[in-house]
């Protein structure tokens, strides 16, 4: 990740994306260590309840923007349990820059993406994992998400931009070209 070209000023913008539930967290915390420690954005500060995929043009001005003329990002976080944007991170112009979460592979930001990661986990499996995660009492907020991502996915399909593909095993990850990664191949890479 670190050899590829800068894709947003001098930082390598790395999305990680998946389906809720899915491990996205892990992975990116991860990738960050395995990187000496480069910063990660959870797209979970940047939505809402009343904006679950609407965070693109907040990102855009706020972390991009910023990113893109070597400066650090500042913006807002919200807070799920009292609904309201309170607080503020700020997000060094690092060499690798990780964002993680639903979306974070979408259509308006992959010009400024260096690389897009799918974390390739069944949506029936990652949802249920999810929902065990967050326990009975989010039942109702699951069910609204569940119709929200599968909108979101038909109409943005990250999976198909996907550079790279990431698969859990009982015993780390199995680690795929994906689509587009397999798609930019060569044809000696290719074998023919």
């Amino acid at each position: 990740m670190r050899a590829l070209p800068p894709s947003c000023g001098p930082v390598r913008l790395v999305a990680v994306d998946g389906h809720a539930g899915s491990g996205k967290s892990t992975l990116a915390g991860l990738l960050a260590a395995e990187l000496g420690g480069a910063p990660v954005l959870h797209l979970d500060d940047l939505a809402s309840h009343d904006a679950l995929f609407e965070w693109t043009a907040r990102f855009l001005e706020q972390v991009a923007a910023p990113l893109s003329r070597g400066e650090p990002a500042r913006y807002g976080v919200y807070d799920w349990e009292r609904r309201v944007f309170d607080g503020e991170r700020t997000l060094p112009p690092a060499p690798v820059v990780l964002v993680e979460g639903v979306g974070a592979g979408r259509r308006t930001l992959r010009p400024r993406l260096a690389c897009v990661v799918w974390l390739d986990v069944p949506r029936e499996e990652a949802w249920a994992r999810g929902r065990r995660r967050d326990g009975p009492g989010l039942a109702d907020f699951w069910n609204g998400w569940e119709r929200a991502e599968e909108r979101h996915f038909t109409a943005d399909p990250t999976l198909l931009h996907a550079d790279i593909l990431v698969r859990p095993r009982a015993q780390g990850y199995l680690v795929l070209p994906g689509p587009r990664g397999e798609a930019e191949k060569s044809p000696e890479e290719h074998g023919g």
